[in-house]
């Protein structure tokens, strides 16, 4: 989920930018260290928009740059437990699919893509349905659900995802379950 929060934290100006407007060489100095961090509790941060307060200004030893607290607006990309999403297949395995949401890529794990089993079709580059009656292909749009984060390890941020629920998956199987159901509906009604 995409939020604007307020954030406190130190940044560096460097010694080139000493002299320079100082809410100008925060907020260049903020950008330079901050976007794109991932923290384990914030996400990623995608933007530094503005520069509330700045605070100190002090002098580390051999550090030429001068450290300040500031406190800023941001907007952060924070993936939530349980968290309902849209993406798009960006790349399949024989062991799931990656699916691009926001800054990230989370895993659906070939057991989570359907209740059906699924394989993958190394020739066409697609996860399809024993029966053959779903598949999956590279840029199809899909909405699926976070069931776990693992975010703040440089090496592997982890985020997994499921379809394996009613209302999720690709939207084309969303449509389909959505008429079946309407037509188990109506036949029930006339019962």
């Amino acid at each position: 989920m995409y939020k604007r929060i307020t954030i406190e934290d130190s940044v560096r100006v460097p010694p080139q930018h000493l002299g320079e407007d100082l809410q100008e060489s925060v907020q260049n100095g903020l950008i330079a260290e901050k976007e794109g961090e991932i923290d384990p509790e914030l996400g990623v941060v995608i933007a530094v928009e503005e520069v509330e307060e700045i605070e100190g200004g002090e002098i580390q030893p051999e550090d030429a740059g001068i450290h300040y607290t500031a406190r800023y607006k941001a907007i952060v990309f924070q993936p939530e437990l349980h968290e309902v999403i849209n993406g798009e297949v960006v790349d399949l395995t024989e062991f799931g699919a990656f699916i691009r949401i926001g800054p990230f890529d989370g895993l659906c794990h070939i057991s989570q893509v359907t209740d059906d089993y699924m394989n993958l079709d190394e020739e066409n580059l697609m996860l399809t349905s024993d029966e053959q009656e779903k598949s999956l292909g590279a840029n199809d749009v899909v909405t699926a659900r976070i069931i776990a984060v693992s975010l703040g390890n440089k090496d592997s941020n982890k985020i997994n995802l499921t379809m394996r629920q009613p209302g999720l998956g690709k939207q084309e199987w969303i449509q389909k379950f959505e008429e079946e159901k309407e037509e188990t509906e109506a036949e029930e009604e006339e019962a």
